[in-house]
């Protein structure tokens, strides 16, 4: 250990004592602050329903001239009595229903009613829906439309949630869980990448451009450890760089979504979601060095090593966005195999509150056993001449 923690104390004093690269790792936080709390732009739902998804609908007092319309579609209702509604409001804020649909008792009649009466009430039917859950809110915006559509062919015969009741069951808690699960994996992804990708190239390939790698390798330390040091100090400068840019986005939110998030806040995550967010991201920065140094030790300039990374940027930010595209984390150990994706997939269930245990653990795991590997294979660079004296 006593050669891994020489290098490992030389990279850290050397990126700490330059205040100029200590501005270039800090600024991109103070930048995106500023920017995001300006910008002032609402975030649209990206994520999707799946095309076969049915969702799960129960309907109090259905009518039966409106009860075809339903049968003409995939729709599968439930019927259930009046005495079920809370326990159905209660399902839909707990995400384990999509809709739940009431007709006021006697909705033929009174619908009837506007053919032979002078002086017509339009009856109301409610839909209690989730905003939080995007199953819900595709329900809640099919169901309307085809009421809509229905009413328009023959006149104003019914209102759709025209009381003072509170439709969208779901929570504030939720709504905004919802919002920095579709954001955060994202943002959290580039970050990690972008504070690698800002100092690995210049302790790897720099220090092979400027000839000082060599004098380093004819030292007694084992190339091993030379490999391990440098890539536990990167790891911690990178996640000095990512921590200040992660939280000027976090600052910013409040701001960039507008007054309906005004008292968002971090509060809604206990310290267990923090301490596997910051396992997860450990692990992450760890591969992702490793990776990164790959390239750098290969590359044989910055400029080439920065060039030779940009594939490895544009596969984060995909997989990053594939977060975007998930209603939810899955629970399949699977895809915790795969590297990267299985950080996202991490990440999107600690946000959205469906956290998955065993997919941490597979997760963390697989970016060790990966990290490992990469130290191993940077080791074996580092006995190549060819590779360490190409300039």
């Amino acid at each position: 250990m006593k050669g891994v923690l020489t290098i490992f104390k030389k990279e850290l004093i050397r990126f700490l004592s330059d205040r100029r690269l200590m501005v270039g790792i800090l600024i991109p936080g103070i930048v995106i602050y500023i920017m995001y709390s300006f910008a002032g732009t609402a975030l649209s739902d990206l994520a999707g329903v799946d095309e076969d998804y049915v969702p799960t609908i129960q309907v109090v007092n259905l009518s039966e001239s409106i009860g075809s319309i339903f049968e003409s579609t995939e729709l599968e209702i439930e019927n259930i009595e009046s005495d079920e509604i809370e326990t159905a409001k209660s399902e839909i804020t707990e995400k384990n229903l999509d809709l739940l649909i009431v007709f006021p008792e006697n909705f033929d009649e009174s619908f009837m009613a506007y053919f032979t009466e002078a002086e017509f009430t339009a009856p109301n039917i409610e839909i209690y829906y989730n905003s939080a859950s995007t199953e819900s809110q595709s329900a809640y915006m099919t169901v309307t439309a085809l009421l809509d559509a229905y009413e328009s062919q023959i006149a104003n015969v019914f209102d759709i949630n025209n009381s003072e009741n509170t439709y969208d069951m779901a929570t504030e808690t939720d709504s905004i869980a919802m919002v920095l699960a579709m954001i955060l994996p994202l943002m959290l992804m580039t970050m990690l990448y972008s504070g690698c990708s800002a100092v690995v190239p210049e302790s790897i390939a720099g220090e092979k451009e400027r000839g000082t790698f060599a004098t380093m390798l004819v030292t007694p330390i084992k190339r091993r450890d030379i490999a391990i040091g440098k890539l536990l100090a990167l790891a911690i400068i990178a996640m000095i760089s990512a921590a200040s840019s992660t939280l000027g986005t976090i600052l910013s939110l409040p701001k960039m979504m507008g007054e309906v998030y005004d008292d968002m806040n971090m509060n809604i995550y206990s310290v267990q979601d923090y301490l596997m967010l910051a396992v997860v991201m450990v692990s992450t920065v760890l591969l992702l060095v490793g990776i990164v140094s790959l390239i750098s030790a290969f590359a044989k300039t910055t400029k080439e090593a920065q060039s030779y990374s940009t594939p490895v940027m544009m596969i984060v930010m995909v997989l990053g966005l594939s977060g975007m595209l998930e209603s939810t984390a899955s629970q399949n150990l699977t895809a915790y195999l795969i590297p990267l994706y299985n950080s996202v997939q991490c990440m999107l269930g600690i946000f959205s509150f469906e956290t998955f245990p065993s997919g941490v653990a597979v997760t963390v795991a697989t970016n060790g056993v990966l990290t490992i590997l990469c130290v191993f294979i940077l080791a074996r660079m580092f006995n190549s001449e060819k590779v360490i004296f190409s300039r």
